[in-house]
């Protein structure tokens, strides 16, 4: 792939079929992507970011879909001069397989019947999404990466990547994330999806694309954001403070600011989100189980956890950190205070960005010297 800069959307249509690990197989999968900084001549500056469950390509700030700038996802961690220095590196970052924001998925149209896939959408894994990814990198001509970067569901990426392709990447960081979820995440997750299944706009997963279940969906993302923050965290921003009571009248109505806050983000959420794309992203997070080889030499890595993070704790946090020192790994390890909860690794770019951007230096530096011909 020759030099490039900040991309804006792009698309890919992948040649041929990619099978699936569930058994089934697509036939023209379009990849949405975006690409921000320069490869450089030696080909040695890529980082791919991994997004969570409701994020996109875009990665970084930069031009949208209809030309105008808008702001990444993860600002302050992704651009010039920061931790993950698009000045430095070339960052590609790429809408999961099953996504809604380009990349085929159940709301694309199925080739055979020329109508949204729905349901009939073959479920996808995490390690599926990875293939996808890899496919991607083959087709820009970027065959061995510095590092795969993720946190929460695209910490699994970054891991699935360690365990799947070892020999492409010379480094993984993992943050908010865990090797397999335990049976309260679980059960979160299908609280959300038995909201959306409930809604009777739901149409077994064939509404209309302006039509829906929007009431299903706001719930699920009621539910899933409650377990992005922390007691602390919502104690501070909300306590039990009230919009607006009438003491005249006894009404289920929204009082509460934490309730009115929750609301908000469930309209939010419908406004950019599909329903159908809710429920396979979080089965393919329910399914995740990493078990990396002990065959095969695997990448450096950097796991970060967060204090207030209950729904990844820093137990599961370390329970990685042994899985990969079992498999010999070089492992750095870091438990980050903050009262942000799981939202912590989105919001706290200050004490990770430090820790990133020394870790990538140090895989940068390593990179440089193997270029020339120096000791690995």
């Amino acid at each position: 792939m020759s030099a490039a800069t900040t991309s804006g959307p792009q698309a890919l249509t992948l040649d041929g079929t990619v099978q699936l690990a569930g058994g089934g197989s697509l036939v023209g999968v379009e990849v949405a992507y975006e690409t921000f900084g320069t490869l450089d001549a030696a080909a040695g500056n890529a980082v791919l970011v991994c997004h969570a469950l409701s994020g996109d390509a875009h990665v970084a700030s930069g031009p949208g879909p209809d030309g105008v700038e808008r702001p990444g996802w993860w600002d302050g961690m992704v651009g010039p001069g920061c931790a993950i220095d698009t000045g430095r590196y070339f960052v590609i970052c790429a809408n999961v397989l099953g996504g809604c924001s380009g990349t085929t998925g159940p709301a694309a149209l199925d080739p055979a019947t020329g109508s949204p896939w729905g349901l009939r959408f073959p479920l996808v894994t995490v390690e599926d999404m990875v293939d996808v990814q890899a496919r991607l990198l083959d087709a820009l001509g970027v065959t061995r990466m510095l590092a795969v970067v993720g946190g929460s569901m695209g910490g699994m990426q970054a891991l699935a990547w360690a365990a799947r392709y070892p020999e492409r990447t010379d480094a993984i960081i993992a943050a908010a994330t865990t090797a397999r979820l335990g049976a309260q995440a679980i059960a979160f997750n299908e609280v959300g999806r038995a909201a959306i299944l409930a809604d009777p706009a739901f149409e077994g997963g064939d509404y209309a694309a302006d039509s829906q279940p929007a009431d299903g969906l706001a719930i699920a993302r009621m539910v899933g954001h409650i377990t992005y923050l922390s007691q602390e965290g919502m104690r501070e921003k909300f306590g039990r403070r009230l919009r607006h009571r009438d003491e005249h009248a006894f009404e289920f109505v929204t009082e509460f600011e934490v309730e009115s806050y929750l609301a908000y983000q469930g309209r939010r959420f419908v406004e950019r989100f599909d329903a159908n794309t809710y429920l396979y992203m979080t089965k393919a997070m329910d399914y995740f189980d990493w078990q990396p080889p002990y065959d095969v030499r695997l990448p450096r890595c950097l796991v970060l956890s967060f204090t207030s993070d209950w729904l990844f704790t820093t137990h599961q946090a370390r329970e990685i950190v042994r899985t990969l020192l079992e498999r010999g790994a070089d492992v750095s390890f870091a438990e980050i205070d903050s009262p942000y909860g799981h939202d912590a690794f989105l919001l706290e770019t200050e004490c990770q960005g430090a820790l990133i951007g020394g870790f990538l230096d140090r895989a940068y530096a390593e990179r440089a010297v193997c270029d020339t011909g120096g000791p690995r």
